[in-house]
């Protein structure tokens, strides 16, 4: 099956397909041959679709879930970098969550969001486990003051803060996962070296695009530290057999609202 399909009546034969391949895979147009991907080298193709976006007369089409494929049409998703700017700098850590549950629905649309971001190789090795019964949060925050207990008396670098967040469980309070009604984990599969940071990367993109959709969210490090040490924590995630825990986000709809930017230190840069 070939694996990228040229349409001859739109293929200008401009030679950008080929010079964008992070593969070098695909061989250029010339005077009496379209771009293609011979057989031989098929298995190479990472599937990043980059030759098929980057075609000026969208003549492309790599042959990949095709009936996926969306052009964007001309202005559509441009954004002033000053809009980015104060988008981004305006992002908070939410620890205070309204009751109200954030339906499915919109969590799915935020993980669509999500799916798109870069994996080393293209190897798109992020899964996801949604907990969104609220109930079943606190259950894992629980866990997880079960294994900070443990660290008692240890030299354990949270050791010196167990006390007073024990404390405050006891009190009613949630300093895990601050009351927040879900919890997003993205689990890995065991044994890559680099899926940690493809986790990490597919969960800022669910961290930067939830508030667009009124969602606030704040990482679950707790949770985190827990989750790496403790079996029983492991036990109660159940994740598939063969994948592990990487990182998670605690989310919900904020309890309160953002009016301003605060500071934050002066960029440190060394330019050689």
């Amino acid at each position: 099956m070939a694996a990228l399909l040229v349409n001859q009546d739109l293929c200008t034969r401009c030679g950008i397909c080929s010079a964008v391949c992070p593969m070098s895979i695909v061989d250029p147009a010339d005077e009496n041959t379209l771009p293609m991907v011979q057989d031989a080298n098929a298995g190479l193709c990472i599937r990043c679709g980059h030759c098929e976006v980057s075609c000026p007369s969208q003549a492309l089409l790599l042959n990949y879930l095709p009936d996926e494929k969306a052009t964007l049409p001309a202005g559509t998703g441009t954004i002033s970098p000053e809009d980015l700017g104060v988008y981004l700098k305006k992002r908070r850590s939410v620890r205070h969550f309204t009751r109200e549950p954030v339906p499915r629905e919109k969590i799915l649309q935020i993980l669509d969001i999500a799916r798109y971001a870069a994996s080393g190789g293209n190897g798109q090795p992020v899964q996801w486990l949604i907990v969104h019964d609220p109930k079943e949060v606190r259950w894992l925050a629980g866990l997880t003051i079960d294994w900070m207990k443990t660290l008692k008396g240890s030299g354990h670098p949270m050791s010196g803060y167990i006390p007073s967040l024990v404390a405050a469980w006891e009190a009613g309070d949630d300093p895990v996962c601050r009351g927040a009604p879900h919890l997003v984990i993205a689990h890995i599969p065991e044994g890559n070296p680099v899926a940690t940071v493809d986790a990490l990367i597919a969960l800022t993109h669910f961290d930067i695009a939830a508030p667009a959709f009124g969602v606030g969210t704040c990482w679950a490090g707790f949770l985190s530290m827990a989750a790496a040490a403790y079996e029983p924590l492991q036990e109660a995630l159940a994740l598939p057999a063969g994948r592990t825990y990487a990182c998670s986000l605690m989310f919900g709809h904020p309890q309160y609202k953002t009016y301003g930017i605060p500071r934050r230190n002066p960029v440190q840069v060394t330019w050689r």
